[in-house]
């Protein structure tokens, strides 16, 4: 089967920021463990721009500004591949670079060279070693989680299992650092809000995920078909025993029997939302039980301010979120056509405000 893992940076670097060489080589261990069970592997490594910090001199705080991460991440993602390149040739195993962003989930073109290429790697042998493209990536465009990527990575290459190590057992009932008492949550049949209201925000100072990302990332994998683990990264045997199945290894979140093609993904997912579209009842019902686009005659609000093409929420008159999709039109014309029959419309533009093609219900 083809396994991706994700590892994140609080659980690759110390406290200083330095690459922390024996979680590198205890991964590349089990990841040459699962290469001599017949796996075939991808790693999605956080890292870049905390291990790039210290040769800097730029340790003790963490820059803010966009540029300085950007030229951070270029000097972190080199020295961090080479520990890689270096750990994994120990076991007879040849790593491949390989730096997403988001745009190569959603032009169909870049995703199928995305797939094309990590397909072929597989291949030949070759562990993937999988990053977000930090060092261009644009600030609007950007996911700032490789959580999210990893879950994408494994609809795209067919996954069967998705890894995500953490510095936590997995999902807990309750917040460890507020709550002594709180125990782990084994499985996971549906992420739900209150879920992810026990997830909370972002867990360490180096990294930029946390509980909440990883059940993000979790959803997309489940809406993939993909049995997803979160599980420490410190676990002796983590990653063959999620894979495997063993019981207690961590969070195991079920895949769902619907799957998702990748543009939906991203969709529902992957993208922030701009605004909100409220719809009436007949709209709602339409929407969700016959998978028609959404018109102008079924939009009784709008919230927001969003361009053409942006995400939002679709909610029903009660205010509860049931879609997302990608707004035909600006949050103005919305507003302004909000009601209106298509026969009241200009013939030379798209009526649909959410065409059905752009649209995800959700759960």
């Amino acid at each position: 089967m083809i396994v991706v893992v994700k590892i994140g940076t609080s659980s690759l670097t110390d406290e200083h920021g330095e690459i922390a060489l024996h979680a590198i080589e205890k991964l590349c261990s089990e990841v040459a463990a699962l290469r001599g069970l017949g796996h075939r592997v991808v790693v999605v490594t956080s890292g870049a721009i905390a291990a790039g910090l210290p040769p800097l001199g730029l340790a003790g705080a963490r820059p803010t500004d966009m540029p300085t991460l950007q030229a951070v991440s270029a000097v972190g993602q080199g020295r961090l591949v080479r520990v890689y390149d270096d750990v994994l040739a120990r076991h007879n195993l040849v790593a491949g670079q390989v730096l997403l962003a988001p745009l190569d989930f959603v032009h169909r073109s870049q995703y199928l060279h995305a797939r094309q290429t990590l397909t072929r790697l597989l291949d030949l042998g070759v562990v993937p070693i999988v990053n977000e493209n930090d060092a261009i990536a644009d600030d609007e465009i950007r996911f700032g989680d490789n959580d999210r990527i990893a879950a994408l990575v494994a609809h795209l290459v067919g996954a069967q299992v998705l890894v995500i190590l953490t510095d936590t057992p997995g999902v807990l009932t309750a917040d460890p650092r507020l709550h002594a008492d709180a125990t782990l949550i084994e499985e996971i049949i549906e992420v739900d809000h209150e879920l992810e209201a026990v997830a909370g925000g972002a867990g360490t100072a180096r990294g930029s995920g946390g509980m909440a990302s990883k059940l993000a990332a979790a959803k997309i994998a489940a809406w993939s078909g993909v049995r997803a683990v979160i599980a420490a990264a410190d676990r002796p045997g983590v990653v063959v025993g999620a894979v495997a199945g063993d019981a207690g290894v961590g969070t195991v979140v079920r895949p769902r029997d619907r799957r998702l093609p990748a543009r939906k993904l991203w969709i529902a997912f992957a993208v922030g939302s701009s605004g909100t579209i409220v719809v009436d009842d007949g709209a709602y019902r339409a929407l969700t039980g016959r998978n028609t686009s959404l018109l102008p005659a079924g939009v009784v609000d709008v919230q927001g301010d969003f361009d053409a093409e942006d995400a939002v929420e679709l909610a029903d008159t009660y205010g509860r979120v049931f879609a997302k999709g990608l707004s035909s039109h600006t949050a103005a014309r919305v507003k302004e056509w909000a009601g209106r029959r298509t026969t009241d419309l200009p013939v030379d533009v798209p009526h649909e405000i959410v065409h059905r093609d752009n649209l995800v219900v959700l759960p």
